[in-house]
């Protein structure tokens, strides 16, 4: 399962390289962003890259309301990590008891295997724009309002 997980992770990044420019691309990662730095950034994100982004990158394994390999992602800013109901989680997921801010899906999506050790997902999102611009598309996908009585 892992290695069909690996290998999911190769195809997703290699889809995605068709959605950058060459030049971003080509670029080297950016020194890991302050915790600060990288609230600011999620705020500057753009949401209709980070859309096309998250379709290539993370889409073979969540979506924005249906479960997959992964749980899905509507409302995950400001959701406690591990809380879908009807998800199994890993017990590195378990364990980990944070709030997705945009800091903390920082540091996830930069390296989740170093925020939470034992977690199935490996994928890693290097350039920090990338992780931006998932976080801005992910920041806009809010769980919706309840009906008023």
């Amino acid at each position: 399962m892992r290695n069909l997980l690996i290998s999911a992770a190769v195809i997703c990044v290699a889809a995605a390289a068709a959605f950058l420019p060459s030049s971003a691309a080509a670029q080297a990662p950016a020194a890991k962003p302050k915790p600060a730095a990288a609230a600011a950034v999620a705020v500057t994100g753009d949401a209709v890259r980070g859309e096309k982004l998250y379709t290539a990158r993370c889409g073979a394994c969540h979506g924005l309301d249906a479960n997959r390999i992964g749980p899905k992602h509507r409302g995950v800013v400001g959701r406690k990590s591990a809380a879908i109901p009807d998800f199994t989680y890993t017990a590195a997921l378990k364990k980990l008891k944070v709030v997705w801010t945009p800091a903390n899906l920082d540091r996830w999506l930069e390296n989740p295997t170093r925020m939470a050790p034992g977690t199935a997902m490996a994928l890693r999102t290097a350039v920090p724009k990338d992780r931006a611009d998932i976080i801005a598309y992910l920041a806009a996908n809010p769980l919706p309002a309840p009906a008023k009585p």
